[in-house]
């Protein structure tokens, strides 16, 4: 009998550490549709243009529609960032501080307006913790448009980052404004692999388990 509550004790190991070798579902932290930007919370609008222009503002359907939802529900940037499109233009929408729990994934869409000419570019970065300081987003993720051209549709695109922490990613949208037209992001949305509570519990069970066969094995032996 005791040779047979070893067994079955022991078959139940594998399913309660389960955790340690099978990663969890992704748990999505953010998800951001841009109805309406001046009311999303935790989101921060800072233009840093200089002379400072319109920040990040709601989109302009007449210029092109969302990617999906009301015609005007995604964020939207232009040359405009800087006053009368005469400077230098940086602009900055910051999403709110996000916990995240090993590799994590950012996915949001662009797009531009239907012009050419013109040399549209946005960073997209990561900034430990809650600052909202230029210099606290040195994590340069992605490099849109630029050197390259910026998609004239909405495209998607997905990043991952593996941290274990509280910080923030950064759109910043930057360039000579006589070079720049009119872009929009849509559709921002945050993965991370934080174990859920059910699976600190399941391997707490297993670990307890574990303890029970080792010490039911040492009066074995004595």
């Amino acid at each position: 009998m005791q040779r047979l509550n070893y067994m079955l004790a022991a078959a139940a190991v594998p399913a309660a550490c389960a955790p340690l070798t099978v990663q969890p579902a992704g748990i999505e932290v953010l998800s951001e549709d841009f109805s309406n930007l001046a009311a999303s919370p935790g989101w921060a609008r800072i233009n840093r243009s200089v002379p400072p222009g319109a920040p990040w503002c709601q989109g302009n359907p007449a210029i092109f529609p969302a990617q999906a939802g009301a015609p005007g529900a995604y964020a939207a940037a232009s040359c405009l960032s800087a006053a009368n499109g005469i400077g230098l233009v940086d602009n900055w929408l910051i999403t709110p501080t996000l916990t995240l729990g090993g590799l994590s994934t950012l996915s949001f869409f662009t797009s531009r307006e239907r012009v050419d000419g013109f040399d549209d570019l946005l960073e997209v970065r990561f900034g430990h913790g809650s600052a909202t300081a230029a210099a606290s987003f040195d994590t340069l993720l992605a490099t849109i448009g630029g050197a390259t051209d910026f998609p004239a549709q909405w495209q998607p695109w997905h990043l991952d980052l593996t941290l274990d922490g509280a910080g923030r990613f950064a759109f910043r949208y930057l360039g000579d404004p006589a070079r720049l037209s009119h872009v929009g992001l849509d559709a921002v949305r945050v993965l991370t692999r934080l174990p859920e509570p059910t699976s600190r519990l399941l391997l707490a069970s297993g670990l307890g388990v574990l303890g029970l066969l080792r010490r039911h094995e040492r009066h074995e032996r004595h």
